[in-house]
């Protein structure tokens, strides 16, 4: 598991107060980040396929809405940028081979529950696309200000590695 998802995991378990299954392995060498379930209220249960693709190297880092291509996926050269397009998510990480089959698996049902990307921001366009293709958009930047804001208001002890290390960075930073 990457850092960042690690990171979007302690989000979802510890500020959202989710439950949680990481990286669930599906045919084809395919990968679920995140699976979620928020079960606050007990009459809607709502639950979230999260994949997380953030990265900040110049170029690289925004969300785009350029053509994917699977082909494209393959060539050493082109992968960074493939993986950095709305495509890829919605093509590969939430309907590649196995993936559907490995969801319904857990009660993920088309139309029962929500699919999000967390991304290191995204270009212009990238919104009105997600919200067409069914996709929700999280700033990877947000996340790591609500973790840090929890985390100066609550002082309780974190046992997970993560979000510990994450209480410590924000309580050091505090102005």
């Amino acid at each position: 598991m990457e850092t960042t998802e690690r990171i979007v995991e302690a989000y979802v378990r510890y500020v959202k107060g989710w439950l949680t299954i990481t990286n669930v392995k599906c045919e084809g060498q395919l990968e679920i980040d995140l699976l979620a379930v928020d079960v606050f209220d007990p009459k809607r249960i709502r639950r979230y396929h999260i994949e997380s693709g953030v990265s900040i190297s110049g170029g690289f880092s925004r969300l785009t809405n350029k053509p994917f291509s699977t082909e494209n996926l393959k060539v050493r050269v082109k992968q960074a940028s493939q993986r950095r397009t709305l495509g890829y998510f919605t093509e590969r990480k939430f309907a590649g081979p196995g993936v559907a089959e490995k969801l319904k698996a857990f009660g993920f049902l088309p139309g029962n529950y929500t699919k999000v990307i967390v991304s290191w921001g995204w270009e212009a366009d990238v919104p009105a696309a997600a919200k067409q293709a069914g996709a929700e958009l999280w700033d990877f930047r947000d996340i790591l200000k609500e973790i840090a804001e929890k985390s100066r208001a609550d002082r309780g002890y974190f046992t997970d590695d993560t979000m510990r290390t994450l209480q410590l960075m924000a309580l050091a930073t505090k102005s």
